[in-house]
Order: C-alpha cells, then sequence, then structure tokens
C-alpha cells in the first residue's frame, strides 16, 4: 500500500499549491502593491475553470490513460509558471492585473481543474475498497498542507525569492511531480481499460453517470452534508470578534489550531476506516457529534446575549467558545475524510470509461455545498440576526443524519 500511498501524497500536495496561491498569496501580494479591494476580489474570477470540471472530465475519460492526462497536465503547470517567471510582477499603482499575467493565472486554473480530474480518477482506479480510508486521508492532508505551504511558507520566502524565483520554484516543483506521475511504479501499473468497455456516447453521459447504483444519493449527500457546519464555520469567528476576542487570538484558534485539528480529524477518520469500522455508522456517529457542538455554539450565543455574559480574557466561556472552534474542525476534517470515501467507493462502481467523469460530478457537487452556505451566512446573519441563523444552520446539520436512513445497500 505504501507504493501507492507515497505517489498520491506528493501529487495532492502539489494539488493544493494552485489554491493556496491564489487564497492567500496573491491577495496580500495584490493589496500590498495597491490595488483596490473590489480588484483583489475580482482576482477571485480566475477559479472560472474549477467549476466547469465536468466539461473536461469525459475526455479524461475518452482519450489516453488518467496517468498520460496526470503527467502532461502537471507538466503543463510547470511551463505556464515558468512563462510567469519571466514577465514582472503586478505593479503599484495599476487599476488591475496585467492582461499576459491574468491570462497565464486562468491557464494555470485550468491545468490545475485537468489535474485534479486525472488524479482523483487515477486514485479511483488505484486504490482497492480495503484502502480508501487511508487513501482519502492522504488526499484531504497533502491538499491542506500544499494549499498552506503555497498560501503561508511561500508568503514568507517571498521577499527573498521575489516574484520571479517564486515561480520557478513553483515550475520546478510540478516538473519533479510530473516525473513521479510518469515514474511512480504503482503508477505505471494501472491496468487499462477492458475492450468490451465502450466509450459513452455524449448525448446519453448525465444519464449513464446517474445509473451508475448509489449516485442519486450520493450527489444529494455530498451537496448538503456541509450546510450546516460550513455556515457556522465562517461565521461564529466573526461573531466571537464581535463579542470581544481579539483578531489575533482568533487567528491563532480559527487559523493555525483549526488546522491542525482538522488534519487530525482526516488522520483519525483514515485509520478508523482502515481498522475496518464500516462507513456508514462511522459518518452517523460523527454528524451527531457535529450536531452537538454547533447546538453548544448556538446555545452560548443565546446565552452571551440574553444574560450579559462575558467573553474577557480568562473566562470559561472564552476557553470553551476557542475550544469549540476546534472541535468542530477536528470532526469536519474526518467528516470530509469519511465522506470522500464514499464518493471514491460510489465512483468504483461506475465503468472504468465513466470514472473521470462520475467522480467530478460528485466532487462539483459537494464544492458547490460548501460555497451556498460559506456565502450566505453573513447575509442571513444580517437579515434574521444571528440567533435565528444559528438556529436554521442546526436544522441543517441535521438534515444530513436523517438522509443517512436513506442510504441504498451499495453504499453500507
Amino acid at each position: 500500500m505504501r507504493g501507492k500511498l507515497l505517489p498520491l501524497a506528493g501529487l495532492y500536495l502539489v494539488q493544493g499549491l494552485p489554491y493556496g496561491l491564489q487564497s492567500g498569496l496573491l491577495p496580500l501580494l495584490l493589496r500590498a502593491r495597491g490595488f483596490s479591494l473590489t480588484r483583489v476580489g475580482l482576482a477571485k474570477a480566475l477559479y472560472a475553470p474549477w467549476l466547469l470540471k465536468l466539461a473536461w472530465a469525459p475526455l479524461v475519460d475518452a482519450r489516453g490513460s488518467t496517468r498520460a492526462w496526470l503527467t502532461r497536465s502537471t507538466a503543463g503547470l510547470g511551463l505556464v509558471c515558468g512563462l510567469l517567471a519571466g514577465l514582472p510582477p503586478p505593479g503599484a499603482g495599476q487599476a488591475g492585473l496585467p492582461a499576459a499575467v491574468a491570462g497565464l493565472l486562468l491557464l494555470l486554473n485550468l491545468g490545475a481543474a485537468v489535474q485534479d480530474v486525472a488524479l482523483d480518477a487515477l486514485a479511483v482506479q488505484l486504490l482497492e475498497p480495503a484502502e480508501l480510508g487511508l487513501g482519502n486521508t492522504v488526499q484531504v492532508v497533502a491538499y491542506k498542507l500544499g494549499a498552506a505551504l503555497a498560501g503561508g511558507a511561500l508568503l514568507a520566502l517571498l521577499p527573498t525569492l521575489s516574484w520571479t524565483g517564486l515561480f520557478l520554484l513553483l515550475a520546478a516543483t510540478y516538473w519533479l511531480a510530473a516525473a513521479l506521475a510518469w515514474a511512480a511504479p504503482a503508477l505505471r501499473r494501472l491496468p487499462r481499460p477492458p475492450p468490451s468497455e465502450q466509450r459513452p456516447r455524449t448525448v446519453h453521459l448525465l444519464r449513464d453517470v446517474l445509473a451508475v447504483p448509489g449516485t442519486v444519493w450520493t450527489a444529494g449527500f455530498v451537496l448538503t452534508y456541509k450546510l450546516g457546519e460550513q455556515g457556522a464555520s465562517s461565521l461564529f469567528p466573526l461573531l466571537l470578534l464581535d463579542r470581544g476576542v481579539s483578531a489575533p487570538e482568533l487567528g491563532l484558534w480559527n487559523g493555525v489550531g483549526a488546522m491542525v485539528c482538522s488534519i487530525a480529524g482526516s488522520s483519525l477518520g483514515g485509520i478508523l476506516l482502515a481498522k475496518h469500522w464500516e462507513l456508514l455508522p462511522l459518518l452517523k456517529s460523527v454528524l451527531r457529534l457535529r450536531l452537538g457542538g454547533l447546538a453548544f455554539q448556538t446555545a452560548l450565543l443565546f446565552h452571551l446575549d440574553a444574560l450579559g455574559a462575558s467573553l474577557g480574557p480568562g473566562t470559561i466561556l472564552r476557553g470553551a467558545a476557542l475550544l469549540s472552534l476546534c472541535l468542530q474542525h477536528f470532526l469536519g476534517g474526518l467528516v470530509t475524510t469519511a465522506t470522500f470515501t464514499g464518493m471514491m467507493r460510489c465512483s468504483q462502481l461506475a465503468p472504468r470509461v465513466l470514472q473521470a467523469t462520475h467522480y467530478s460530478l460528485l466532487a462539483t457537487l459537494e464544492l458547490l455545498g460548501k460555497l451556498l452556505l460559506g456565502a450566505l451566512a453573513g447575509a442571513l446573519a444580517d437579515g434574521l440576526g444571528p440567533h435565528p441563523c444559528f438556529s436554521l444552520l442546526l436544522i441543517l446539520s441535521a438534515l444530513p443524519l436523517l438522509y443517512l436512513g436513506l442510504a441504498p445497500s451499495t453504499l453500507l
């Protein structure tokens, strides 16, 4: 198993680099050079290729091997970074990103999205059912570490490296990863699709994907399982800030602490699944604990506002509130690993010529579900007030528990 997990860890770590680069490093770099907050926010439009993965996932299924797609897309990312290294950095006083830089960053996201499709499809084909738990732990943890390295460590090195040195380092990293994808023995031994499996017709593609056993149920679950959690995790730290907790303290607990706890939760999820815990009972237990944590946060907000309690330094309530942040991220990491394991288990039921498209559909729905309440939580809190908003999030967090009762036997 180690021969499979080590290459996957390296490739998933590299896959996290573009997200960290453009969510952590690029906004701070642009703001430091005088770009307006609006211009910095508009740079998020460069993420568009990630929402269109289903447009090219059928190509990964239909033309060539997943290993070839993975190698070429990763090498292409290195080429784009090399071209970015040859351009001058965005200058102070510019109205927006230079067209050449913006175009190459868009290509970077396009290549990263194709790489994402190919790598996930390769993992679906490579991992045995008993290896899915640890495999998805590697996926989640390595991706988060890659994003943290690009968004944090590279930012710290930027004064030393310069714009050119930064992208040359990224280019070298991608080319090494491409060599790993092509040469790793475990990836070279991937079986080819049997000749009896015909390529699906485009007009029937969605019908064929939805016909895979368990797909409709899994799609509904991944679209909804993060609704309550995602809204609360984006909103609760802001409400603590409004009630007197300092920004540096929140940054420590909701930044470093949350990342450590999320990785620990993801790792525990993989260990439990490797110890032959059944997937759906594990999900049910973790979702109950997550619901309890959100109920505590809701009760804490009611207590603070109704009784005028304080979150001053050294108080029990302050410590409990900050610990609840870490607990929710720990449980969130655990439930994410379990859910991704279920997604891969479902995609393994699809014919080999549909697996990239099938998993990309589930992954796109999972992303949309996370974005939905994360983006709307602030507007709900402003419109309804914090207490009704958290009560609604509590109800939404209970829905996946009820939904688990409808799981098909193919996923049991």
